[in-house]
């Protein structure tokens, strides 16, 4: 992977970037996003934001070798921190962590979501609770996708500022993914089932405790949920 050559996530994330954004990428690593977008003609300015100073000091280098200084502006800052208002940014990706820690900066500096139409988000795992978010702070789900790379299933989210109202499938699965049902989809689900279905199993002869009990009815909802749209 590089510059020019993304991996498949990386380059289905791009492809959510509405063409002419000005991009925040927030946790760029080696600044491979933010350069392909403007290599691409897709976004206009990137800013590539890293909080750890040798991913920091990587992604500079990358920007300098590719000669996009005047279009990539890294900079060295906790998460939202790294835009600037006079930025004018429009559309946040944050990509390759776990769902929790992407809400997490999205909620520690919420002022800096002013202006932003757009947010696409990648997360490892734990989406559902990005779904959770986005419920709550007024972001509608534009699109999804789902896909499978080098043996591991991740989940894209484009968000736009909307009103919208979720099942408690459609927040653990995804109600544009649902709908789809692809291959990656059955597979990743089935996958999740059989994993809840072998805890279950595991707890069968444990005491009776309430908290037993609270996590086998979790796990049997969890089950009854997903065997619903497999």
């Amino acid at each position: 992977m590089n510059a020019q050559k993304l991996s498949r996530r990386l380059e289905t994330v791009a492809k959510f970037v509405p063409t002419g954004a000005i991009v925040a990428d927030i946790g760029s690593d080696h600044a491979y996003l933010p350069c392909y977008l403007i290599h691409k003609g897709i976004a206009s300015y990137v800013v590539a934001g890293e909080v750890v100073k040798g991913p920091f000091e990587s992604a500079v280098g990358q920007v300098q070798k590719e000669g996009l200084s005047e279009k990539v502006k890294v900079r060295l800052a906790n998460g939202l921190a790294a835009v600037e208002k006079e930025d004018h940014v429009d559309t946040v990706t944050i990509a390759g962590m776990g769902g929790p820690l992407i809400v997490s900066i999205l909620e520690k500096h919420p002022e800096k979501l002013q202006g932003i139409t757009r947010l696409i988000l990648q997360p490892n795992i734990h989406a559902k609770v990005i779904r959770e978010w986005a419920l709550a702070h007024n972001w509608a789900i534009l699109d999804e996708e789902i896909l499978e790379e080098d043996d591991k299933i991740y989940e894209i989210l484009v968000l736009q500022r909307s009103h919208m109202e979720l099942t408690e499938l459609e927040i653990l699965v995804g109600p544009k993914l649902m709908q789809r049902k692809s291959a990656t989809f059955i597979k990743k689900w089935t996958r999740e089932k059989e994993n809840w279905q072998r805890v279950l199993q595991s707890i069968e002869g444990a005491d009776q405790t309430p908290e037993i009990d609270e996590k086998r009815a979790e796990l049997e909802t969890l089950i009854h949920l997903v065997e619903g749209v497999l």
